[in-house]
C-alpha cells in the first residue's frame, strides 16, 4: 500500500471516531509501525487546553509531533467546523491540512486521521469534509454508531464514499446506545449491505482508555503498511 495513513470518518458526530482512531493507532503499533494521529479540525475546549479528542489522539501516537500539524485548527466552541472558524474570523483551507499530513506522513510510517463530524460535514462554504478525504486520497475506515437510524446512514455515507472513488479500508459498528432494540438483526443487515470488510464491533465502553490493541478490532491482511 502506497498511502501513508487512514482516514477515520463516521455516519454522524459522537459515534466513537476517536476511540476507534485510538484502537488502530495501537494496532499498528503493534505491527511495528511508528505512527502519528491527526485530527485536522477540532471544536470544543477550553480556553488554552486541547480538544479532548486531540489529546487522546496526541497520547496514544508514538510519533510526537507539532501540535499545530497534529490539530491545524481547533475551535473553542462544540460547534459545527464552519461556523465556530467564521465566528473566529477564520477560514478552513484544505491546503494547510494537506500541508500539515504532508509533515507528519515525513515523520511516521503511518498517520491514523480522525474527521470532523460525520462525512458531510462543512468545513468551508464549499468543502466538507468529504472534499479534504478526497484530497489525502487516503484509505476510508467508517465508524457506524449503532443506534436507531444508523442503517439508513450508513447506507448513504457509503454511496457518498464510493461515489468519489475513494479507497476503502473498512467499518467499523461502535455500540453508542447500550439500549438499541435489535441490535444483532441491525449488525446482520449492515453485514449484509456494506462493502466489506468488517474491521470489528466495539462494545459500548464510552470511557475506555485504550492502551493496547482491542479483542474487537481486526486489521485484514491487505492492509498493510511498510516502515520508512
Amino acid at each position: 500500500m502506497s498511502a501513508r495513513g487512514l482516514f477515520v470518518t463516521g455516519t454522524d458526530t459522537g459515534v466513537g471516531k476517536t476511540r476507534v482512531a485510538v484502537a488502530l493507532i495501537r494496532a499498528l503499533q503493534a505491527q511495528g509501525l511508528r505512527v502519528a494521529g491527526m485530527k485536522p479540525v477540532s471544536a470544543g475546549s477550553a480556553p488554552g487546553e486541547l480538544n479532548e479528542d486531540v489529546a487522546a489522539l496526541h497520547e496514544a501516537a508514538d510519533v510526537k509531533t507539532d501540535l499545530h500539524d497534529l490539530n491545524p485548527y481547533a475551535f473553542t466552541e462544540a460547534i459545527a467546523p464552519h461556523i465556530a472558524a467564521e465566528r473566529a474570523g477564520m477560514r478552513i483551507e484544505l491546503g494547510v491540512i494537506a500541508a500539515a499530513y504532508a509533515r507528519l506522513a515525513a515523520a511516521a510510517d503511518v498517520v491514523v486521521i480522525e474527521g470532523a463530524g460525520g462525512w458531510r460535514t462543512p468545513l468551508n462554504e464549499r468543502e466538507d469534509i468529504a472534499d479534504l478525504a478526497q484530497a489525502l486520497g487516503l484509505p476510508v475506515v467508517l465508524v457506524v454508531g449503532l443506534r436507531l437510524g444508523c442503517l439508513s446512514h450508513a447506507r448513504l455515507t457509503v454511496e457518498s464514499i464510493s461515489g468519489r472513488q475513494l479507497p476503502w479500508a473498512g467499518w467499523i459498528g461502535n455500540h453508542i446506545d447500550p439500549q438499541m432494540a435489535r441490535p444483532v438483526e441491525n449488525l446482520a443487515t449492515l453485514h449484509g449491505c456494506l462493502p466489506g470488510p468488517s474491521l470489528g464491533v466495539s462494545p459500548h465502553a464510552p470511557h475506555e482508555r485504550l492502551t493496547r490493541v482491542p479483542q474487537w478490532l481486526t486489521l485484514p491482511r491487505d492492509l498493510v503498511f511498510s516502515k520508512k
